[in-house]
């Protein structure tokens, strides 16, 4: 059969290494295959498929320097993996019988328990007989920290088959940022990861949950998919009818052909491994030592580094090799690796070398402050009606009283015009237009809590390139938000201040659980605000992914969706607010809101803020587009969202509704929350459309940085 493309050329510059157990796994894995029921008589495998696949292959390939012993054990979890992918395949996706899927899906998390003297029922197939297995011989050796992410990673894995399976009923193929999420998911790298943890070194709790190494697993499950869906596009596009595959995913975003959407695909995962390099090198470091890792701890996280980037050279190897995979005209060593002996080519070399320094150093070769006129509006997509409060002008007065009181007006940041022309009440009358006139005050105070900290961390921190200064500042702002008792400082400037009067007000009626979800929310934006300036610092333009995800973090998403659902009481399960469709609703609000902020605030950070955190510049830098071109990349990614929000909303709340069996009044109390984030995407649009922030003649007016005059002195408890 002909190939739909060429293989790319992929960026691999780590050899893979062979582990010497392979045999003993080959031999270990086929006998404990059969003994599951998984060979002769399943209707999905036979020996000779298991022979093929060669799952032994796969994981000394990308587990190398483990025992024997460990890679028996990893390749029975391979085996089980593949397996159930196969089976519900033929089950529940080809049938598209919904309903006994679920069904299936719905045992497993029985047969994983986090304390093993808890019961689990007798297996009915070789799917739960695995999991039963495999679950009692790995977990004694690891923390019950790891056992959770473990189980969480497992349980994603399968639970998002359902999505696939959806789609395919729907013959429905997702948007670029859902596919990403989502195929994290069900694609199973987490759960690798977690095993490369069994095989190399658990990663310590203290720094298991933050951004460093949440984006060490993320770019790696990234790159790991993105090379699979390359691979595997035949079989799965082409013979099994799959939908959910990224090149197909933009092939049908971009309207390309396939070899252009595969190009774009390598491009992306190239990116990803950059982004993995950067991370492991500079962002690994630097929360070692904040945490105050223990030198074993550093080690172990080292160890864990070290495995993710085997797995990618691994795995790579795997797929050329696979009889699963298209892979005729791959080539068998990596071109990333220099050549050997007589006959070869320095030209050759040199050329691939530079490549490859061109695509890193791309990022790095912004020129800030370029003129770039006014910013270009689209036509947006906002199929909801807008509603005000009718105590906007209320609002106003009181914000600005309230900015005066705690002094966002004195520090040389904002003056009252700079108020007035943000008019965040505003906005606040439109997300909230039910609002009750306290509620509508302490709305406006967040956003302008919000925005003074994204304009005065560039400007105080930014100008003087002070990350350890940003720290500091971040850190005390975590200590103006108490679970219990006082605050532990005295707020010594507006932000600290602004902060704690919010937090004493806002969670005075809320559960100890409550302020931690809700701290960890206005945490989850302070410390993006760092990440930015450390951007700022290095003049790196972010990887598109790593962008979009985290613009969800500067743009105080959790925060505003934490907002969203506190008037909707306990009605409502936590775990309903945790489940993937409602996450997927949130998301595709939460990133065309961000999109949409970014093409508003082109020319103000662009032109006059020397700003490079702009979905358009991340689009013209990755794709060496102009500014055209990149808006309608932006703009059609916004366009889906919405209409994957809108999808969410007719087709899959009504399936999590029945799923989770919700009562009457938590299925008023979802669509009450579906209403408030509809009242909020009108209300960020009109805001955006009526406000001076963002338009031409007042940046042209203004004074841009600190007020003339006016630069404050590093805050007091910076000053040594």
């Amino acid at each position: 059969m002909t190939q739909p493309f060429e293989l790319p050329h992929f960026y691999m510059p780590y050899p893979a290494r062979l582990n010497p157990h392979l045999d003993e796994a080959r031999a270990h894995s086929t006998e404990w295959a059969r003994e599951m029921g998984m060979l002769e008589g399943s209707g999905v495998w036979e020996q000779a498929d298991l022979d093929a696949h060669d799952y032994g292959l796969l994981c000394a390939y990308t587990h190398p320097d483990c025992d024997g012993a460990a890679l028996s054990l990893i390749t029975d979890w391979y085996v089980w993996v593949f397996f159930f992918d196969d089976h519900f395949l033929d089950m529940y996706k080809r049938t598209q019988d919904r309903a006994a899927g679920k069904a299936h899906l719905d045992r497993l998390p029985l047969f994983m328990p986090l304390d093993l003297a808890t019961p689990v029922p007798e297996p009915r197939n070789p799917v739960e007989a695995g999991l039963k297995d495999l679950w009692a011989r790995t977990v004694p050796s690891m923390s019950v920290d790891w056992r959770r992410r473990f189980s969480v990673a497992t349980e994603h894995l399968l639970n998002e088959s359902m999505w696939e399976l959806s789609n395919i009923n729907e013959g429905r193929i997702a948007n670029p940022v859902e596919y990403i999420e989502m195929r994290r998911k069900v694609g199973g790298a987490p759960w690798s990861a977690g095993l490369v943890e069994y095989a190399t070194a658990e990663v310590p709790a203290a720094v298991a949950g933050s951004r460093p190494l949440r984006v060490l697993m993320e770019t790696f499950s990234d790159a790991v998919h993105l090379r699979n869906d390359l691979f595997s596009y035949q079989r799965e596009v082409e013979e099994e009818g799959e939908n959910s595959n990224g090149v197909l995913v933009l092939e049908k975003f971009f309207g390309g052909t396939t070899q252009e959407a595969a190009d774009t695909v390598n491009d992306i995962l190239t990116s990803r491994l950059h982004q993995f390099e950067h991370t492991a090198l500079t962002e690994v470091p630097a929360v070692a030592l904040e945490r105050g890792l223990a030198p074993d701890e550093v080690a172990a996280v080292a160890a864990y580094a070290k495995g993710l980037q085997d797995w990618q050279s691994g795995g790579h190897e795997w797929h050329m090799r696979s009889s699963r995979y298209m892979n005729a005209g791959a080539r068998s060593t990596s071109p990333w690796q220099i050549p050997k002996g007589p006959g070869t080519s320095a030209a050759g070399v040199g050329a691939l070398l530079a490549s490859a320094a061109r695509e890193r150093l791309r990022g790095y070769s912004h020129v800030p402050y370029q003129k770039v006129g006014p910013s270009l509006l689209p036509e947006f997509s906002m199929p909801f009606g807008l509603e005000l409060s009718p105590h906007l002008d209320a609002a106003r007065a009181n914000l600005l009283t309230w900015c005066h009181q705690v002094g966002i007006l004195q520090e040389g940041v904002w003056d009252e015009d700079k108020l007035a022309a943000y008019d965040l009440a505003l906005c606040s009358a439109g997300l909230d237009p039910d609002a009750t006139p306290e509620a509508l005050d302490l709305s406006a105070q967040w956003l302008a809590f919000g925005t003074y900290g994204d304009d005065y961390y560039p400007l105080v921190y930014g100008h003087r390139r002070d990350l350890v200064a940003a720290r500091v500042s971040t850190a005390r702002l975590a200590a103006c938000m108490p679970v219990e008792g006082a605050p532990t400082v005295v707020p010594a400037n507006a932000m600290e201040r602004s902060l704690a009067d919010l937090w004493a007000r806002t969670t005075s009626g809320m559960t100890t659980e409550q302020r931690h979800t809700f701290k960890a929310a206005v945490e989850t934006m302070t410390e993006s605000w760092v990440w930015e300036l450390s951007n700022h610092v290095q003049n790196r333009v972010p990887d598109p992914v790593d962008y979009l995800e985290m613009r969800r973090s500067t743009f105080g998403s959790d925060l505003t969706l934490s907002l969203c659902r506190m008037g909707h009481g306990p009605a409502v399960p936590p775990e309903v607010y945790r489940s993937g469709p409602v996450r997927s609703l949130e998301n595709a609000a939460v990133d065309y809101a961000c999109l949409l902020n970014d093409v508003f605030s082109y020319q103000k950070e662009i032109e006059y803020e020397g700003e490079i955190h702009n979905a358009i510049l991340v689009v013209q830098n990755f794709f060496g587009v102009d500014y055209p071109a990149a808006l309608g990349v932006v703009h059609d990614l916004m366009t889906q969202r919405m209409q994957q929000f809108e999808h969410v909303i007719a087709h899959e709340l009504p399936l999590l509704y029945e799923d989770f069996g919700l009562s009457p009044e938590g299925r008023a109390a979802m669509d009450a929350y579906v209403l408030d984030l509809q009242n909020w995407l009108a209300g960020i649009l009109n805001w955006h459309r009526k406000v001076d922030r963002y338009k031409a003649e007042w940046l042209g007016s203004r004074t841009h940085g600190f007020l003339p005059g006016r630069a404050p002195a590093p805050p007091v408890h910076l000053v040594s």
